[in-house]
Parts: structure tokens; C-alpha cells; sequence
């Protein structure tokens, strides 16, 4: 199958010219210059697991607090702070955007494909997302961290309550991170519409691209609300607008009703790519496809649909009608259904393959364990006559992790071990790698399920003693013990980690026998990723038995060109022009950057510093040549 073009070198030369083409400049330019969709996603990647040390460390010193009663590790303030920076840089800076670097790094590989669709967009977000990282982490270091949780609720994060910059801090840290996520999802949307190789509909598309498609529309319909409530807050703030003060005529409910209309599907938004790396899993390691493909999809579609009329369950304390919510706990029940029918596929391929017992299976086993506990906690507090008793207590903290490690950590450390060798070449110790998994799994229960009876007893959340006449040491004692063992399996995991970059056994191009294009390519990928276009007749073209891959030739290799496909049969349409390498997706993040950052403190600044965005996004899209027509032609 070929595409029109010009005459082309031998295979070999072929290959060292596309080498040449794709590849960075060397040092520190290509370091700040690259738009290699593979480094780009490793930079999230390792700055996500430096974030989540950070917040362990902050978790394991308020478990240390909490250990026995009247404890004095840390004071209010400190608690505070510790609480609020561990929440969000959990679930704003860890959770969404190391799913989103996964899929930043495998979705062009798994559809045969060079390049994401905005390369330079690519590298704006992760500059924009470590921005919002530096301003919230400065911020602790000089004493202004936010004390107010993750959630910031008004009225006490108004500016009655509130001064100084604490607030701010967080709201303006939500913009830098939603932007970022933004420009990754419409990336990952785009790459997956239209750069998907000949053969490859819809219908062909593995599950793990399905569960990123629908994340990245999830997220690109959730998050402005978030990005409008928190601009809502500073404005509230900074220029006395009355959007959540009630004696301006505001209301502090509306706040509230924003958050969590995003905050709901932000659970399903981390969840859903974890679908994806489990159903990858499994259907590698029982070596057969995955039982029940378009349940599958039409599930992770119905979670994706019902996720957004859940959002009043976090709100039934608040004094709502109760017609209004029995609807909502029918929804919040009803979303069990669409994950019950996934996690039914999953151990139907399990039960009917060849198992292979790895580390990344090992790790979807505790996911599926853990995340029906969780699943069973969370339809308890769907209920709103017992979400009454249990709100605002420990075993929603329970709750929330079951679900949040449990679901969507525990497949991402799967997801981890498993594409491992085909981004080093090399594996990861399985010795060192069922330790840690027994670790974290062991610690992870022994930490957390004992917070569902310490909620039952009363506990609330959120406090930093209490008294030794309430009866909770115990319970506490044990879960401070349960973190200590997850530490240790995780470091142990890091560890392996590391030491296997270079002591690691060589890999191959396909260790695990996998069926996906991303096992097609070398072990690491090339900066081109493919020479040619793959051609699919099924979701699992290497395991299609034909032998050969067959491939669509025409790219050029003198130039970067990717091919762009219809968004639902995936019929080649044309050859395009990546764009190159460029620093001014660094300077127009930095520029973002002073923005955002300028805002806290003056109005004035979203005026000035609209100037230097300006002028780098023009410099970033100015033509550096007369724009030629891309040739077009349709495979033959």
C-alpha cells in the first residue's frame, strides 16, 4: 500500500535519514527545544513520581501525628498545610497529568504514528504544568501554603477569612494545571481522530486508546468549570465581586456545585485511562483478546456519560431537597453498573486464557481486589440517609483511597512495569517487583481499611489530635504502621526502577508477546517511532497470525510528514508537516507563567502580561518559510 511520493532511498538509508530528521538537537537546546511527544511524556512522568514522593512524605508525617492521641509532631496551621498540600498535589499535579503523560507517550505508538497531532502544544503543557508546580512548591517553601484543603471552600477562603495569598496560591495553581491538561486532552482527541493508520476504525481501536479518547473528552467538558470557579474565587478576592459572598447577593453553594461538577468526573477522568492499562494487561498476559470488546467500550462510554450527574452526592450534607437527591443517589448507584460489566469482561479473558503470572497481572489483581472494596464503600455513601452519618468522617477517607490508589494508582504501577522495556530496552527485576507489589498492597489495606471503622466510630476527618478518652489509638497505630509498609514497597519500586536502567535483562522489541502496534517498533523507539505507516485489520494486529506487519509507504523521511487518516474508517487523506522543533512553546509557558502568577496581586497584571503572551504565541505560529501545499493522495 503506498502513498504518492518521490523516489525513495534504501531501507537502511531510509532509516538513518528519518533518524536525522526527527531527531533533537543535542545539549541543552534540543533539551528545551524538543517536541518529541517521548521525552515530553518521561518529563511528566518523573515529575510526577518526584510529586508523589513529596506527597507521601507529607502523608506519612500526618499518619505520625495521628499515630496516638495528643501527639505533638505538628500543630492546626501545620496539619493544615500538610492536608491541603498532600490533597492537591495528589489529585491536581500527580493524578491527571501522569495519566495523561501515559497516554501522550503510548497513543501515537499504539496507532502506528510519528508524532501527536500539536507536537509544540505538547511541550507547552508540560512547561505550563511545571509552572504551576514551582509557584505551589515555592510557595511552602517560603511559608505561604495553602491551609484550606484541596477544595478551598468559601466562605472561609473568602477575603473576610482569608487574607493574604494562601488562596490565591491554590486558585491560580487549578489554572496552570487545568490549562496544561487542556492542551493535553484536545492533543490526545486530535492524534486519535486523525492520525490513526489505514485499517484502524473506531471499532479496531485498542481499549487502552478508547479509555484515553474518552478521558481526554471527559476532561475538555469538566474542566472549565473548575478554571471558572477558582477565577471566580480570585475575582471574589482580588476585586471585590460577590460571586460566593451572600451579602453581595452571592452564594457560597455555588461554589460548591462548580467544584464538584468537575471534581466527580475528575474521579472517573483518573479512573477511566486505568481501565485502559488494565484491559492491555489482561488481555497480554491470558494471551487471548479481550471477552466482551463492545461492552467494554459502551461501559467506559456510560461512565463517562453518568459521571457528570453525580456531582450532588458530595453535597447531600448541605441541606439539598430530598427529591433532589434520591435522583442523585440513583445515578451515583446506577455508574456501579457500566464498572461491574468491566470488571465481569476482565475475569471472564482471565478465566478463559493462558495466564502468564508477571508483575503488571500481579498488580491488576490487587487493582480489581481493592477497587471492589472501594466500589462497595462508595454505593454506601451514594445513599444519602447514610452519607448523613458518614460524611465528613474517615471512612470517606477510606473511600476516596480504595478508590483513587486502589483504582487508578495501583494499574498505573501495572502500566508502569509493563511498557517499562519498550521505553528502556530492558526489564524490571519480577523478584524485586512481586516484593513491592506484596508491600503495597499488604501496607495500602492495613493502612486504610481500618479508617472505615474509625469513621464508623465517629472520627472525623480533617482533625490533627485527639483526646485518648475517644478510643481511636489503635486503629490509628495500625494504619500508621499500614503507610510505613506501602513506603517501603514503593521506594523498593523505584528502586527497581532505577537499578534496572542499567542492570536490567535486554528486552527485545516485544518481551510480553503483546498484540498492539507500540510492540512493533524497537525497544526504545526510535524518534520517528515507525519508518512506515502500519496497516491493521484488527485491534490486535500483531496476533492477526499474517505474518509480516504490513505497511503504507509514501511518508517522506527528508522532511517530518505524518499521515492524516478520516476520524472513523481511518482512510489516509493526506501527508502533513510536523512542525519543528521550537523554544517558543518555553517562552510563551513562561510568559503564561508571569501572567497567572502576576494576577494575584494585581488585576493589572492580566493586561500587561497578555503583551509577552502574545508576542511568543505569534513568534510560536509566525511562518519560518513560504508555506507549500501538502501533496495529497489516497492509499491505494
Amino acid at each position: 500500500m503506498t502513498l504518492e511520493a518521490p523516489n525513495r532511498p534504501g531501507p537502511d538509508a531510509r532509516h538513518r535519514q528519518l533518524l536525522a530528521t526527527w531527531s533533537d538537537a543535542p545539549g541543552l537546546w534540543g533539551f528545551l527545544t524538543t517536541v518529541d511527544h517521548k521525552r515530553i511524556a518521561a518529563r511528566y512522568v518523573l515529575t510526577a513520581v518526584a510529586l508523589l514522593f513529596l506527597a507521601g512524605l507529607l502523608a506519612v508525617d500526618m499518619r505520625l501525628q495521628l499515630a496516638q492521641p495528643d501527639m505533638g509532631r505538628m500543630g492546626p496551621q501545620g496539619y493544615n498545610e500538610a492536608f491541603a498540600l498532600h490533597g492537591s498535589t495528589m489529585l491536581f499535579l500527580v493524578s491527571v497529568p501522569v495519566m495523561e503523560a501515559m497516554a501522550m507517550w503510548l497513543v501515537p505508538l499504539m496507532l502506528g504514528a510519528r508524532t501527536v497531532a500539536y507536537p509544540r502544544l505538547a511541550a507547552f503543557s508540560y512547561w505550563l504544568y511545571l509552572g504551576g508546580i514551582l509557584m505551589l512548591w515555592i510557595s511552602h517553601a517560603i511559608d505561604i501554603t495553602p491551609d484550606l484543603g484541596w477544595f478551598e471552600y468559601p466562605p472561609l477562603s473568602g477575603p473576610a477569612y482569608s487574607p493574604g495569598h494562601r488562596v490565591d496560591i491554590w486558585a491560580q495553581m487549578i489554572t496552570f494545571t487545568e490549562v496544561a491538561a487542556l492542551a493535553a486532552s484536545v492533543n490526545v482527541i486530535a492524534t486519535i481522530l486523525k492520525m490513526r493508520p489505514p485499517g484502524m476504525t473506531l471499532a479496531r481501536m485498542p481499549l487502552f486508546v478508547w479509555a484515553m479518547l474518552v478521558a481526554s473528552v471527559m476532561t475538555v467538558f469538566a474542566l472549565p468549570s473548575v478554571m471558572l470557579v477558582t477565577s471566580m474565587l480570585i475575582s471574589d478576592r482580588m476585586v471585590s465581586t460577590h460571586f460566593f459572598t451572600p451579602v453581595g447577593g452571592g452564594d457560597a453553594l455555588l461554589f460548591q456545585h462548580l467544584f464538584w461538577f468537575f471534581g466527580h468526573p475528575e474521579v472517573y477522568i483518573i479512573f477511566v485511562p486505568a481501565l485502559g492499562f488494565v484491559s492491555a494487561i489482561v488481555e497480554t498476559f491470558s494471551r487471548r483478546t479481550m471477552f466482551g470488546y463492545v461492552p467494554m467500550v459502551l461501559a467506559m462510554l456510560g461512565i463517562a456519560v453518568l459521571a457528570f450527574g453525580l456531582w450532588v452526592h458530595h453535597m447531600f450534607a448541605v441541606g439539598l431537597p430530598r427529591l433532589g437527591s434520591s435522583f442523585y443517589t440513583a445515578a451515583s448507584m446506577a455508574i456501579a453498573l457500566p464498572a461491574g460489566v468491566q470488571i465481569f469482561c476482565w475475569i471472564a479473558t482471565l478465566w478463559t486464557g493462558r495466564l502468564r503470572f508477571a508483575t503488571p497481572l500481579l498488580w491488576v489483581i490487587g487493582f480489581i481486589l481493592t477497587f471492589v472494596i472501594g466500589g462497595l464503600s462508595g454505593v454506601m455513601a451514594a445513599s444519602a440517609p447514610l452519607d448523613l452519618q458518614l460524611t465528613d468522617t474517615y471512612f470517606i477517607v477510606a473511600h476516596l483511597h480504595y478508590v483513587l490508589v486502589g483504582g487508578a494508582m495501583f494499574p498505573l504501577f501495572g502500566a508502569f512495569c509493563y511498557w517499562y522495556p519498550k521505553a528502556t530496552g530492558r526489564l524490571m527485576s519480577e523478584r524485586w517487583g512481586t516484593v513491592s507489589v506484596g508491600l503495597i498492597l499488604l501496607g495500602f489495606n492495613v493502612g486504610f481499611f481500618p479508617m472505615h471503622l474509625l469513621g464508623l466510630e465517629g472520627m472525623p476527618r480533617r482533625i490533627y489530635t485527639y483526646g485518648p478518652e475517644m478510643g481511636w489509638g489503635t486503629l490509628n497505630l495500625i494504619a500508621t504502621i499500614g503507610t510505613f509498609i506501602s513506603a517501603a514497597g514503593g521506594l523498593l519500586f523505584v528502586a527497581n526502577a532505577f537499578l534496572s536502567l542499567k542492570r536490567g535483562t535486554p528486552a527485545g522489541d516485544n518481551p510480553w508477546g503483546g498484540g498492539t502496534l507500540e510492540w512493533a517498533t524497537s525497544s526504545p523507539p526510535a524518534a520517528h517511532n515507525f519508518d512506515d505507516s502500519p496497516v491493521v485489520d484488527n485491534a490486535v494486529p500483531l496476533w492477526s497470525g499474517t505474518g509480516e506487519l504490513p505497511v503504507m509507504t509514501g511518508l517522506a523521511s527528508d522532511r517530518r510528514e505524518v499521515l492524516i487518516s478520516s476520524a472513523v474508517d481511518a482512510v489516509p487523506q493526506y501527508r502533513h508537516k510536523s512542525p519543528e522543533p521550537s523554544i517558543w512553546p518555553l517562552v510563551a509557558a513562561i510568559a503564561t507563567s508571569v501572567l497567572f502568577i502576576g494576577s494575584i496581586f494585581t488585576p493589572w497584571a492580566l493586561i500587561w502580561g497578555a503583551i509577552p503572551v502574545g508576542v511568543a504565541l505569534a513568534a510560536w505560529f509566525w511562518p519560518t518559510r513560504p508555506w507549500a501545499r501538502q501533496s495529497r493522495g489516497e492509499g491505494q
